[in-house]
């Protein structure tokens, strides 16, 4: 009897129809929450590296935007919280303003579009290949990435 309640169980688990590999990826690692109505999850998959403790990854959260000469940024909260029960980090972008822009006269058609960023005080995230790097953003906006890593050969400064 039991080896046949194990045989149904088995064939059950077998026919399981298996969700998209990314967000299975994500699911085996932790159960972060899906977007809220308004907002789209980002997630960051870093491949490994061989010296992942010297990397560092930049986050951009932003949206492309017809642009003049000047300096453009927007505004906005970039919060971190943590996966309940998990310890994990997770990033929302709370709140967003407008643009922000300094004030140069451009010459007449220096327009061109452009990714604008979020200002956020993130500053470089630990490269960490076991884990995904989860963003909630508003629908508007979008998530790019960059990944840091200094350069094999270390120069000497020169005593002046």
């Amino acid at each position: 009897m039991l080896l046949a309640l194990m045989g149904v169980a088995l064939s059950a688990c077998a026919n399981t129809q298996k969700a998209p590999q990314e967000v299975q990826k994500l699911n085996e690692i932790a159960p972060y929450p899906d977007a809220k109505v308004g907002s789209t999850r980002y997630v960051i998959h870093l491949p490994n590296l061989k010296d992942e403790v010297s990397a560092k990854v930049e986050i951009l959260i932003g949206k492309e935007m017809k642009v003049d000469c000047n300096t453009q940024s927007l505004g906005g909260i970039v919060k971190e919280e943590e996966l309940k029960g998990w310890g994990y980090s997770y990033y929302v972008v709370e709140e967003t303003k407008g643009s922000i822009s300094t004030m140069m006269a451009c010459p007449e058609g220096a327009n061109e579009n452009k990714f604008v960023s979020i200002n956020h005080k993130l500053g470089l995230l630990n490269y960490n290949s076991r884990l995904p790097l989860v963003f909630y953003v508003p629908n508007d906006l979008t998530v790019k990435y960059r990944v840091w890593q200094p350069e094999a050969k270390i120069l000497q400064a020169s005593a002046e």
